[in-house]
C-alpha cells in the first residue's frame, strides 16, 4: 500500500496520481471517463486528508452505492439521509457517530434549507436560509456534477450555499462540459475557482463566444488553465495498460415496490419452510417446481422495482454521449424502458433475424447509443464492440449467461477496457442470484438453457434455497 494514501485496497497508479492531485489542490474536478474509478479517487482524498464529516451529493440511484464504496475502501460510517433521521442527522454527525452523510440532489432543500425569503418562483442564493447543520461538514463530494451546470437552477443554488467555505470540495463528472464552456461556470463557482479565471464576467468574455463565433481566447488556453488549477481527466485509452480487460461494478438500487416485494418474499419463505420439512420425494419434487416459479416472480418484482432508478442511471450515462448495452429478460421490462428511451435499438426474441442484424449494424455504426437486449436473444453470436459498457437490469441465472452477455462487447475488435455494471436491487433476490452465480460457476456452465429460466438442476436449487434462507 502506498504510504501516503489511506485506503483498504491498492489503487491503480493513475488513481494514485488523481488522489495526490486532489490532496495538493483540495478543490478539484475529477473528469475521468466513466469506468476509471472517480469514486475511489474522491474517497481516497477525503480519507487520507481525514476530512470528515463529509457530505456526498449524488443521484438517488447511487446513494446505496456510495455508502458501500466508502465502507469497502475505508472504516468510515455512512448515513443515508432519510425521513427517519431528518431531525437527528446534524447531531449524529456532530458527535461523529457517523462520518459521511449521503443525499440526492432532489432532497437538498428538504435537509439543508430552513427558509427561502422570496415570494418569486425564481430566487437567488442570498434569499436562501440554510440550517446550521451544513457547517458540520469539512468536505463535500458532488457526483455527476454536470447536473449543477445551470447557475439558476434550484439544486445549483442550494449546492453553492452548502459548500461555501469548505476547504475540501470534489466534483465528479465524466462529462464536465456537456455542450459548451459556459457549462463550467456554475461548477467552477461551486469549487470556488472562478477567481482563478478572472471571475464570471471575464470567463464569459474570454471563452463563451456567441454561436458561430470564435472565443476571444483559444479554448486550448482554457484547457491548460483548468488542468493547472483544478481539473484532472484521463481517458480509458491512455491508461488501458493499467486496467484489466474487463471490470465488473456492482451498483445497488432502491426498489419502488418494497411492500409488494416483501409480501412475495414472505410467501416464498413460508413455502420453502414447508418444502424443507417435507420428506416425501414426489411431493418435494412438485414443490420444488412451484418454488422455482415463486423465485422467478420475486426476481421479476425486483427488476420492476429498479426501473425508475435504472432509468436515472442510464440517462446520466448517456449524457456522456457514450454507447451502452443494457441486458434484461422480460419483454415487459424492455417495453417499459422504450417508453423512456424511444430511440433505443432492441434485440429481443420478438425481433426477426433481419431486424436484429439491422439493429447491430446501426449500433456499430454509431447511429444509436443505447441497445436494449434480452439475455438470450442477444447473449450469443453478436458483436457489439461499438460499446465498452454493459449493464444488467436483470441478473442472469447462470455465470455462463453473464459471460456470454458481457462478451458481446468484450471480444475481438474491442479496443477499450469493458466495464460491466450489475444493477442490484438492495435487499432483494438479486443478491442471492448474484452470489449463487459467482459461487456455482462450474455448475452454471454445465446447465445453460435455451431460455433465461431458473435451472431445474436440484443441486442448483438447493444452493438457491440455502442462500435465500441464510444469506
Amino acid at each position: 500500500m502506498n504510504d501516503e494514501i489511506k485506503l483498504k485496497l491498492q489503487p491503480y497508479p493513475y488513481q494514485i496520481d488523481g488522489i495526490r492531485f486532489g490532496l495538493k489542490h483540495k478543490r478539484i474536478l475529477i473528469g475521468d471517463e466513466p469506468g476509471l474509478g472517480k469514486t475511489l479517487q474522491s474517497i481516497g482524498i477525503i480519507n487520507t486528508a481525514n476530512a470528515y464529516p463529509c457530505l456526498v451529493i449524488c443521484p438517488a440511484s447511487l446513494k446505496i452505492n456510495w455508502q458501500r464504496e466508502f465502507e469497502k475502501f475505508t472504516d468510515a460510517k455512512c448515513l443515508i439521509l432519510s425521513n427517519d433521521n431528518r431531525t437527528s442527522w446534524q447531531y449524529l454527525l456532530k458527535m461523529r457517530l457517523w462520518d459521511v452523510a449521503i443525499v440526492n440532489y432532489e432532497s437538498l432543500r428538504r435537509f439543508f434549507v430552513w427558509d427561502i425569503r422570496s415570494s418569486e418562483r425564481t430566487f437567488r442564493l442570498r434569499d436562501v436560509v440554510f440550517c446550521d447543520g451544513v457547517r458540520v461538514f469539512k468536505s463535500v463530494i458532488i457526483d455527476e456534477s454536470h447536473r449543477v451546470k445551470d447557475a439558476l437552477a434550484q439544486q445549483t443554488i442550494f449546492t453553492r450555499g452548502i459548500v461555501d467555505g469548505l476547504r475540501w470540495r470534489i466534483l465528479l463528472s465524466g462529462t464536465p462540459v456537456v455542450n459548451r464552456p459556459h457549462d463550467l461556470l456554475a461548477q467552477l463557482s461551486i469549487l470556488g475557482r472562478l477567481a482563478d479565471f478572472g471571475g464570471a464576467t471575464k470567463f464569459r468574455a474570454d471563452f463563451c463566444a456567441d454561436k458561430g463565433k470564435e472565443p476571444n481566447i483559444p479554448l486550448s488556453v482554457l484547457s491548460k488553465m483548468l488542468y493547472d488549477s483544478c481539473l484532472i481527466r484521463r481517458e480509458k485509452a491512455k491508461v488501458l495498460p493499467q486496467l484489466p480487460d474487463k471490470t465488473r461494478v456492482d451498483l445497488f438500487l432502491n426498489i419502488s415496490n418494497r411492500e409488494e416485494y416483501s409480501l412475495a418474499e414472505t410467501d416464498l419463505a413460508e413455502y420453502l419452510r414447508q418444502y424443507t420439512d417435507c420428506s416425501e420425494l414426489d411431493i418435494r419434487r412438485k414443490m420444488r417446481m412451484e418454488a422455482l416459479v415463486k423465485f422467478g416472480n420475486l426476481r421479476r418484482l425486483a427488476t420492476v422495482g429498479k426501473i425508475h432508478q435504472a432509468v436515472e442511471f442510464i440517462s446520466g450515462f448517456l449524457e456522456s454521449d457514450k454507447p451502452i448495452i443494457l441486458f434484461c429478460s422480460l419483454h415487459d421490462v424492455i417495453d417499459e424502458m422504450l417508453k423512456y428511451f424511444p430511440d433505443a435499438l432492441t434485440i429481443t426474441g420478438r425481433d426477426s433475424n433481419l431486424a436484429r442484424q439491422s439493429a447491430v449494424d446501426k449500433f456499430q455504426a454509431g447511429k444509436a447509443n443505447l441497445m436494449l437486449c434480452s439475455i438470450k436473444a442477444a447473449g450469443v453470436g453478436l458483436t457489439l464492440t461499438a460499446s465498452s459498457t454493459v449493464a444488467f437490469l436483470e441478473i442472469p441465472w447462470t455465470y455462463a449467461d453473464c459471460c456470454q452477455c458481457e462478451d458481446r462487447a468484450h471480444r475481438i475488435g474491442q479496443k477499450d477496457n469493458v466495464t460491466c455494471y450489475y444493477l442490484l436491487g438492495d435487499r432483494t433476490i438479486d443478491h442471492v442470484i448474484y452470489a449463487l452465480v459467482n459461487r456455482k460457476k462450474s455448475v452454471a456452465a454445465e446447465i445453460m438453457n435455451s431460455d433465461d429460466d431458473i435451472p431445474v438442476d436440484e443441486c442448483y436449487f438447493d444452493e438457491l434455497v440455502n442462500l435465500f434462507q441464510n444469506g
